[in-house]
């Protein structure tokens, strides 16, 4: 399915968006890779907010799995705003942004389902799931089509003979 894209303005304001979100996962991301002492592990032990409903599985990844959750985070906030500020592999890349954000969503959380999913700012939504929700159009729209190298890939004979690929580009 390809999106026709009526108004320049749309196509614009849609390429805002992805250099927008890339930057700000990208500048998260480097600054953690920048500084050799930061680590998870602080937030994951003393920065959960009190009743949590997930506050063990935080604990066990901060204590049992902190040497690949430093790496994934760090590394994964900043290829993935590498790779929406320039148009690569969109697809993929929002939609693994997106469980990056849900992930810090649910840590986010202070109370369970019967609590009303409350976060520090209000009710069920905060600005980790508008950021998921964006990452997830970004993807739909396929916004790397949009000056960005998945235009240019998308008419390489390499995705041409296997359309399966264009799942992870656009």
């Amino acid at each position: 399915m390809s999106f026709d894209y009526s108004e320049g303005w749309v196509a614009y304001s849609i390429l805002t968006l992805r250099l927008a979100m890339g930057w700000v996962l990208f500048q998260g991301g480097i600054v953690k890779i920048l500084d050799p002492s930061w680590t998870a592990a602080g937030f994951l032990l003393n920065g959960i907010p009190e009743g949590n409903p997930f506050g063990g599985f935080w604990a066990t990844l901060a204590n049992q799995y902190i040497g690949v959750i430093d790496p994934l985070n760090a590394w994964g906030l900043t290829l993935t705003g590498l790779a929406l500020m320039l148009g690569v592999a969109v697809r993929w890349s929002a939609f693994w942004g997106a469980v990056m954000m849900l992930f810090y969503w649910a840590a986010s959380l202070t109370g369970g389902l019967m609590q009303g999913l409350p976060v520090a700012h209000g009710w069920v939504v905060d600005d980790h799931l508008v950021y998921a929700l964006l990452l997830f159009g970004l993807g739909a729209w396929g916004a790397g089509r949009i000056l960005g190298v998945d235009a240019f890939l998308e008419r390489t004979a390499l995705v041409e003979e296997n359309r399966w690929l264009r799942y992870l580009l656009g």
